[in-house]
């Protein structure tokens, strides 16, 4: 669970709820309508632009935001060291007793491929190629939540002018002015609060991710690369400490 992503959507959903409870009750806030324009006309909107099939899959997508393993790139290193050191000392197939105690599926594929003994150019372009397919995955979802986050505003201006459209038509009518207002006003509210706190914040929660799982796959890839190839364990550790800050660095060679 990402206790940031959690955090920051509750507090701020709470700070807007208490400076409505400070104003007054909030059961003015409460619009049937107003939620009908915004939700339904952004998702509807948003279906125009993209196809069934993606706004489903942006569901799987979404949990990224949310739930997340967190690796230890230091770790990760090292267990690529010994991996080599493995493979080094006894052979690339004794590392297939490895691959069992191994959870991520891109790094036990591409082991598993080397343990195949497919060349290292042809590991390469498989691994390449898994790696596009994530970032376009990643990059689908964070799009489908920019748009969403782009269309629920332009419903709330539309329910605005439906509003005052209706206020105008029964000026006549002072009992029928304030449900009117009601509409024009909220509508806007909550196009705003679906893309300001939830939408937009999300996108970028995505993006983030998408750069951080690309990377630890490119590590992975590199590694992965330098064990088919046979690299000594010290010329492998190089070159994966060169994906992290200088000050991260370390090693398991004194």
């Amino acid at each position: 669970m990402d206790l940031a992503t959690v955090i920051g959507i509750i507090s701020a959903f709470s700070l807007v709820v208490s400076a409505i409870l400070f104003g007054g009750s909030p059961g003015m806030f409460i619009n049937v309508p107003s939620v009908m324009i915004v939700v339904g006309g952004s998702l509807g909107a948003t279906m125009i632009n993209y196809p069934l099939p993606d706004m489903l899959k942006v569901m799987k997508v979404v949990k990224n935001a949310f739930f997340t393993r967190h690796f230890t790139i230091k770790d990760m290193i090292g267990n690529f060291v010994t991996l080599a050191g493995t493979a080094r000392r006894e052979g690339i197939l004794a590392l297939e007793s490895a691959l069992t105690e191994i959870d991520d599926e891109f790094m036990k594929k591409g082991l598993q491929l080397s343990v195949d003994g497919l060349e290292p150019v042809s590991i390469k372009d498989i691994l390449d190629t898994e790696i596009v397919n994530i970032q376009d995955r990643h990059k689908l979802g964070a799009e489908i939540f920019t748009t969403l986050g782009t269309f629920a505003p332009a419903m709330g201006m539309i329910g605005t002018l439906i509003g005052l459209v209706q206020m105008l038509q029964t000026m006549d009518d002072p009992s029928s002015i304030g449900p009117a207002m009601a509409v024009a006003l909220l509508t806007t509210f909550y196009g705003s609060m679906i893309a300001n706190i939830i939408c937009l914040p999300i996108a970028g929660k995505l993006r983030n991710r998408s750069s951080e799982e690309v990377m630890m796959k490119e590590l992975m890839s590199e590694g992965i690369l330098s064990i088919a190839k046979g690299d000594n364990p010290r010329l492998l550790e190089q070159k994966l400490n060169a994906f992290i800050a200088p000050q991260m660095r370390e090693t398991a060679f004194k």
